[in-house]
Order: structure tokens, then C-alpha cells, then sequence
């Protein structure tokens, strides 16, 4: 059996460097650190060697369709296929006050769901059967967080389809440049990117359901890390176990999912749990 590949995107710091951390000791494969710098990787890459580990690393940056096409080519022409991939690369400028509503909507979506979604379209094709994709949501991926029942709605359609759901995204940023956006899709940009990733997410399962590939979206938890302005009470390497469990430990009938840290499956739709640390 051909030698087995995992991939963490922006992972030189953070949750998705303590994911890589966490496959280095247990994957029994190529696991590769990729992130937009590539001093900042390749100096995490150098801190998780001086723990004895030995992860890979690839410049990427999933913002550019350029370097997504460089990685897929490599990753082609190297292995042949990829068995993990973490869609971890995000951005959160909630906190940043300087910038307008519209502004913030357009660079988080354009980051958090259309870069993501560009990923998943070019890397989609190197996955192997049975390979596990783990999207890194938030508890604002919650469908409760969009204040509309008629988007709310169109977000659970069992028949959406991947071009439907951008344009919803599109319909958000739009709203938010005409400064409508409070009553229907609320006033966080975060959100509404990171339940456009959880709605990826189940319409990915179904798309790949004859494959054996299991896509799944995680609240990893509120992880001290730069996004959460260090507040969260959770470790890098805690923030990580709820994303290590889906990629390598869930049973198979896990697949379409919104799961959070704890590794409880939490109904999309329903009602928000409680965060018990």
C-alpha cells in the first residue's frame, strides 16, 4: 500500500499546529504543515522537529488558486492522493473596529468560505477512497446564529447545491454593503462564513457518500490562540483533540456532522449547547 497523506492548511501556528502535532505522533504517513508564509512554517516545522516529530511542509496559501494548483500538482506527482485533509485556514476581524461591516464581510467570506471551497475544489480530486476531510468550524457555524427562518431554511435544504450556497454568500455580502444585513443574517461576518462552511460541509458528504470519504465540520473549542485574542480556556493541544478525533478515530457512520470539542454530535439546527470546559 502506497505511503499514506495527511494535510493541515494554516497550520504554522495555533490549532492547526497542534493538529499537526497530534498526526505526527499517531499518523502512519507523510503529514504536511502547509501555510501562507513560509518562514512561519518552516519555523514551526523546525519547532516540532526539536520535539522529535517530523512533519513536511508546503507553501500554501489558500487565497491563491496559483499556489492551491502548485500544492495539488506536487502532491500529485509525489504520492498520487491525499487521505486527510484539515481545512483550517481562517481569519476573524470581529475585533478590528476600523473597518466597515462591508469591508469585514467581504475578506472573511472571501477567506473562510470561498478560499475553502477553491481548496476543496482543487484538492478534492487527489482524495483517496475512505479519506477523511475535517472542516474547522466554530459554535458560531451554529445555524442559530442567522436571526432569518427563511435563510435558516434554505441553509437545511437537503437538495442545496454547492453554487446555490455561494450565492447565498454572495446575497450576505451584498446585504452588508447596503448596510441590510442586521435583520436577516445578523452582525457577525464570522458567523454567517463559518455556517457557509458547516452547509459545505453536508453538501461535500453527499457529494462524496459513494466514495467512503467522510466530510465533517468540528467546533474545536475556545482555544487561547491569536483569533480568540488569547481569551479561550483551552490549550492549542486541546482546541486540537475534537479535529484528531474526526481524522483519525471516529467511526465511519460519523460523516456530514457538526461535532463539537467535547466529540458530542450537535444537531446543526437545533439548539446550541451549553460550552461546558
Amino acid at each position: 500500500m502506497s505511503l499514506k497523506v495527511a494535510v493541515v492548511t494554516g497550520a504554522n501556528k495555533g490549532i492547526g499546529f497542534a493538529i499537526v502535532r497530534g498526526l505526527c505522533k499517531r499518523f502512519d504517513g507523510a503529514v504536511y504543515l502547509t501555510s501562507r508564509d513560509e518562514k512561519r512554517g518552516r519555523d514551526a516545522v523546525a519547532a516540532l522537529e526539536n520535539e522529535g516529530l517530523h512533519p513536511k511542509y508546503h507553501q500554501l496559501d489558500i487565497t491563491d488558486p496559483q499556489s492551491l494548483k502548485a500544492f495539488h500538482d506536487y502532491i500529485k506527482e509525489k504520492y498520487g492522493h491525499i487521505d486527510i485533509l484539515v481545512n483550517n485556514a481562517a481569519i476573524y476581524l470581529e475585533n478590528n473596529a476600523t473597518e466597515p461591516v462591508a469591508v469585514k464581510a467581504e475578506e472573511t467570506l472571501r477567506v473562510n468560505y470561498f478560499s475553502v471551497l477553491s481548496t476543496c475544489e482543487i484538492l478534492f480530486p487527489l482524495l483517496r477512497n475512505g479519506a477523511r476531510v475535517v472542516n474547522i468550524s466554530s459554535s458560531y457555524g451554529h445555524l442559530s446564529f442567522i436571526p432569518s427562518e427563511k435563510l435558516r431554511q434554505k441553509f437545511q435544504d437537503p437538495n442545496l447545491t454547492v453554487s446555490e450556497l455561494s450565492d447565498l454568500m454572495n446575497q450576505y455580502i451584498a446585504a452588508a454593503k447596503q448596510g441590510t444585513q442586521s435583520k436577516e443574517w445578523g452582525n457577525s461576518p464570522y458567523a454567517v462564513s463559518k455556517v457557509g462552511l458547516t452547509a459545505l460541509t453536508k453538501i461535500h458528504q453527499r457529494l462524496l457518500n459513494d466514495r467512503d470519504i467522510k466530510v465533517n465540520a468540528v467546533y474545536p473549542g475556545y482555544v487561547n490562540t491569536d483569533m480568540s485574542s488569547h481569551m479561550g480556556p483551552l490549550s492549542i493541544d486541546e482546541g486540537a483533540q475534537a479535529p484528531l478525533f474526526l481524522a483519525l478515530d471516529a467511526p465511519d457512520s460519523v460523516k456530514g456532522e457538526y461535532v463539537w470539542f467535547d466529540k458530542r454530535i450537535v444537531s446543526w439546527a437545533g439548539q446550541i449547547p451549553e460550552e461546558n470546559y
